[in-house]
């Protein structure tokens, strides 16, 4: 199982990003996908969430609205549509999945999940 996170980037304020999380061995469509970010000096965050059935999405509240998570099976690639980025999303954003089902209430524990791709940095300055 393995998860490549990748789209990261330097933007202005304001402006947008996509992220991809791409799979290689396993067919994500079969598991939930988590979204997270950790910024230098601050716990990782659980920041979006879609599950494996029936499309199921969460936010954390800090980018709800701004942030849209999806799927696309065909090219086995979850994404996050990041608009109206401000500087305080500056992190390394980390798609994660687990084997077993992630509780809908438990999305955002990253205890919750056992397998991570390797980070992709956003920056958001002027």
């Amino acid at each position: 199982v393995q998860l490549q996170a990748s789209g990261g980037g330097l933007v202005q304020p304001g402006g947008s990003l996509r992220l991809s999380c791409a799979a290689s061995g396993f067919t994500l469509a079969y598991y939930d996908i988590g979204w997270f970010r950790q910024a230098p000096g601050k716990e990782r965050e659980g920041i979006s969430y879609i599950s494996r059935s029936d499309g199921i999405t969460y936010y954390a509240d800090s980018v709800k609205g701004r942030f849209t998570i999806s799927r696309d099976n065909a090219k086995n690639t979850v994404y996050l549509q990041m608009n109206s980025l401000e500087p305080e999303d500056t992190a390394v954003y980390y798609c994660a999945t687990d084997l077993d089902v992630i509780e809908g209430p438990l999305w955002w524990n990253p205890s919750r999940y056992d397998y991570w791709g390797q980070g992709t940095l956003v920056t958001v300055s002027s």
